[in-house]
């Protein structure tokens, strides 16, 4: 199947492959063993699907080590992000007990939460409804998310939203939502009669919003809604993206495709075939900072600025506290791993009923892929 990838302008891919000196202690180096293919390829090309391929690839900022946490410390490259505060009337402080995992009731419902630095949630617009011409100001760094945001504005009001970035969007960049319909002017344009394949030419660009069924077979899509009217749900987080592979349309005599169903078929990351309904939300292109998996905090410190708190053995816990607790030595005795409520942690244990399957899955994902490849690997 060939993945189409659509973009307003090329760049050529390059890389660095040498440790070069970026600011003082900094270094910027990279993995890659290969050469400058000199191809011309798109900004926002689909993440690789080998695990060796994509980390040759990465392009990461290390630090000397003045100090035992920056021995290790790793870093995406990501100098283009806004300096400053955020545009603070589409934010609200995250305070209250909501910050360590606890719901309305006070009960923890997300463990290892706690503590952090202060920061505002940004209020992101995940429906795109809002037509016409929006620039984008900045790209900023969102402490609530693992993907950059961007601020936009719309030019013909000037108001200003919250979206999430593309892989390769900039400040300065044009992006349009088609979500409420085509202009006019851009239909009087084809004739009148929409025409998919002038339709994809004149929208389907980077960071652009606009109707499953309006996009290409193939294109590359992130923040892709579920429902008629819903917000993106799949592929939000950093580096994420889906694949269009299939509509239910028919070819008419004259060559055009009509849509006969109600549903476009999509290809997630983690190899699920679904099915959305076709006037959901996609935004074309990757979501921003792919290399956010292969960061190194480099110390403990760095996990509690990010609200995140250790997370203890069962092992080392009392019995009252865990399954695996309590007894003499470190033996989690003779029982089978199961989490602190008694749960099966491994095997692939499901607790979904036969009777209430997912109907919108048509292929559901690979479970256990790093065991079956241990296996295969000692098998050969």
């Amino acid at each position: 199947m060939a993945i189409r990838v659509a973009s307003r302008s090329l760049a050529l891919g390059g890389a660095c492959f040498y440790s070069s000196t970026a600011g003082s202690g900094t270094t910027i180096t990279s993995a890659s063993k290969t050469g400058v293919s000199g191809t011309i390829v798109s900004k926002f090309m689909p993440a690789t699907t080998t695990e060796q391929s994509s980390k040759d690839n990465v392009l990461l900022r290390t630090y000397k080590p003045r100090t035992p946490g920056l021995r290790h410390l790793k870093r995406p490259i990501n100098d283009h992000l806004w300096k400053g505060r955020p545009f603070l009337p589409l934010t609200i402080p995250k305070k209250g007990h909501g910050k360590g995992g606890r719901n309305a009731s006070g009960r923890i419902t997300v463990r290892h939460r706690g503590g952090g630095a202060k920061r505002r949630l940004r209020s992101v617009d995940f429906e795109r409804w809002r037509p016409g011409s929006h620039i984008v100001d900045r790209i900023e760094y969102d402490p609530g998310r693992s993907a950059h945001i961007a601020l936009i504005t719309e030019q013909a009001t000037g108001r200003k939203t919250y979206i999430v970035a593309a892989d390769g969007m900039r400040a300065g960049d044009i992006v349009q939502s088609y979500r409420s319909g085509i202009p006019q002017d851009l239909l009087d344009s084809m004739g009148g009669v929409i025409d998919p394949g002038i339709l994809a030419a004149k929208t389907a660009f980077r960071g652009n919003c606009l109707p499953v069924h309006l996009i290409p077979v193939g294109t590359v899509v992130y923040n892709v809604g579920s429902r008629l009217k819903g917000p993106a749900v799949f592929c939000r987080s950093a580096g994420t993206h889906a694949t269009i592979i299939s509509k239910e349309e028919e070819t008419r005599e004259d060559g055009t495709k009509v849509m006969t169903g109600q549903y476009v078929t999509v290809q997630l990351q983690s190899g699920e075939i679904r099915r959305v309904h076709k006037d959901a939300c996609a935004t074309i292109g990757v979501a921003s900072n792919p290399n956010h998996q292969y960061r190194q905090l480099g110390k403990a410190g760095r996990s509690r600025w990010l609200n995140i708190r250790p997370t203890v053995r069962g092992v080392a816990m009392n019995r009252v506290d865990h399954p695996h607790g309590g007894g003499r030595g470190k033996s989690k005795s003779n029982r089978h791993p199961t989490s602190p409520w008694g749960t099966p942690a491994k095997g692939g244990y499901k607790t979904r009923r036969k009777h209430n399957f997912n109907k919108w899955v048509v292929v559901p994902r690979v479970r256990n892929v790093e065991k079956r490849r241990e296996k295969n690997a000692k098998n050969s």
